[in-house]
C-alpha cells in the first residue's frame, strides 16, 4: 500500500508524522512525505525520504520581524498552491492521503483529484468546532476569509465545485485525534466523529551529550527551561525564566530554541543545550518550562517531569490548562512572565506531590497511538 503524508508547522507538527512513517513503513508500506524544508535533517536521520513543501517556517515565525497579517495570507495562498502542485505530483499512485499539522487546505482537494481516501488527523482538540471552546478559536469566517479565495480559485480550475466552509471541508466529519486520552481526552468533546488515536510517539534513543551528560551528574537535577519554536522576543525572556529558577535553587538546563536563548551571565549553574533527547532529558529534569507546545507537553508528561507552562499562542493555553488540571504542573497566565510569577509557578511544581502525580500519569500514558493510527490508515477502519 501507498502512504502520502503531509504536514506544515514545527517540530512539533513533523516529529509525530515521523513517527507514524516508520510504523507504516514496519507495516512495509510505501510511504512518501511533504513537509517543511527546516525538517531534512529530521527525515535523512529517520532514514525517511521527504519532498520539502513551503518556505521555512523558521524563518516565516522567528525571523527579525514578527510576521504581519498581510504576511500570513501571502503564505497562506502559497501554500494552497503548492499543495495542490506537489501533493498531486506526490500522490500520483497512492492509495490515501493524511494530511496534518497547521490546517493542510489543498489536501482533501488533491485527494479529490486522484480518487484516493482523505484522512485529516490533529494534535489537540483546540481548533476543532466544539461548545467548549470559545466560538472564535474554530471561527469558519476567520478560516475562509484566509483560504476560501484560493483554495476555490484551484478547485474550479479543476472542474470542481466551490467550497463554501474551508474548515469543515478540511477537518471531515471523521477527524482524528493523535493525542493521549489522559491528556487530551476527546469523547464529548466534539460533535465530529472523533477518531482518537493516543499520541504519535518516536522513540529517541539518542544519547545525551557528554557535557550535558556531566552537568547533570554534577550536583542535583536542574529545571528544564525553553520554548521550541517560540520566537520569544522579550530581550530578557531567557534571565527572567533562569533567575526564577535560581529563586527556588535550583540549576537550569537552558534549550536555546528557534529563539535562539543563551545565558546573560557564565555561571556554572546554567547549561545551554540546543536540540537533544528530550525524551531523556526530562526523566532527569527537576521540572520542565516550556511554551506548552502539544509535543513538548506529552514527551514531560510520558517522563513524570513536572510542568510550568508559559503559553504564547494557538492550543498552548489548552495544553497548560490540561496540565493544571490534572495537578502534574502550573499554568502561568501571562505570556511573558516576570521573575517573582515565574518562581512562584515553579514552587508548585517543584513540590513533592506535584511529583507524586506526575509520576502517577506518566505511568497512565500510551505509547502506541502511531502504531495504531498505521493499524487504522492500512486497514482502512478509521472512517
Amino acid at each position: 500500500m501507498r502512504v502520502l503524508l503531509t504536514t506544515t508547522g514545527s517540530r512539533g507538527d513533523v516529529e509525530p508524522v515521523v513517527a507514524l512513517a516508520l510504523r507504516l513503513r514496519a507495516r512495509d508500506a510505501e510511504v512518501r512525505v511533504c513537509a517543511p524544508p527546516d525538517f531534512a535533517a529530521l527525515f535523512a536521520d529517520a532514514g525517511m525520504p521527504m519532498t520539502p513543501l513551503g518556505p521555512s517556517v523558521r524563518a516565516f515565525v522567528a525571523g527579525a520581524k514578527p510576521p504581519t497579517p498581510a504576511d500570513a495570507l501571502r503564505m497562506a495562498a502559497d501554500l494552497v498552491a503548492e499543495r495542490f502542485e506537489l501533493l498531486a505530483a506526490e500522490g500520483a499512485g497512492c492509495d490515501v492521503i493524511l494530511a496534518a499539522g497547521l490546517l493542510p487546505v489543498g489536501a482533501r482537494d488533491v485527494a479529490e483529484v486522484l480518487g484516493v481516501r482523505y484522512v485529516f488527523a490533529c494534535y489537540q482538540l483546540f481548533g476543532l468546532p466544539s461548545r467548549h471552546f470559545p466560538a472564535a478559536v474554530s471561527d469558519p469566517a476567520r478560516l475562509n476569509m484566509m483560504y476560501r479565495e484560493p483554495l476555490n480559485a484551484h478547485r474550479a480550475a479543476l472542474g470542481l465545485s466551490s467550497v463554501d466552509n474551508v474548515r469543515d471541508h478540511v477537518f471531515t466529519e471523521h477527524p482524528w485525534l493523535a493525542a493521549d486520552p489522559v491528556l487530551s481526552p476527546g469523547e464529548g468533546m466534539t460533535d465530529l466523529d472523533l477518531v482518537q488515536t493516543g499520541a504519535w510517539i518516536r522513540p529517541d534513543t539518542r544519547p545525551l551529550p557528554g557535557a550535558l551528560e556531566a552537568f547533570l551528574a554534577a550536583g542535583e537535577a536542574p529545571v528544564y527551561i525553553g520554548f521550541g519554536s517560540m520566537p520569544m522576543r522579550a530581550p530578557d525572556a531567557a534571565s527572567v525564566a533562569v533567575a526564577a529558577a535560581r529563586a527556588n535553587g535550583r540549576r537550569v538546563v537552558l534549550g536555546s530554541g528557534w529563539a535562539d536563548l543563551a545565558s546573560a551571565d557564565d555561571a556554572d549553574d546554567c547549561f545551554v543545550v540546543g536540540e537533544v533527547n528530550q525524551q531523556e532529558l526530562f526523566g532527569r529534569v527537576a521540572a520542565a518550562v516550556h511554551h506548552g507546545g502539544a509535543g513538548t507537553t506529552t514527551t514531560a508528561a510520558r517522563a513524570g517531569a513536572p510542568q510550568v507552562l508559559v503559553p504564547q499562542m494557538g492550543d498552548q493555553p489548552y495544553w497548560a490548562a490540561r496540565v493544571a488540571e490534572l495537578g502534574i504542573g502550573a499554568a502561568h497566565d501571562e505570556p511573558a512572565p516576570t521573575v517573582e510569577s515565574l518562581a512562584a509557578a515553579l514552587e508548585i511544581a517543584l513540590a513533592p506531590a506535584t511529583r507524586g502525580r506526575a509520576g502517577a500519569v506518566a505511568a497512565r500514558i500510551r505509547d502506541d497511538g502511531a502504531d495504531v493510527a498505521a493499524r487504522l490508515l492500512l486497514g482502512g477502519d478509521g472512517r
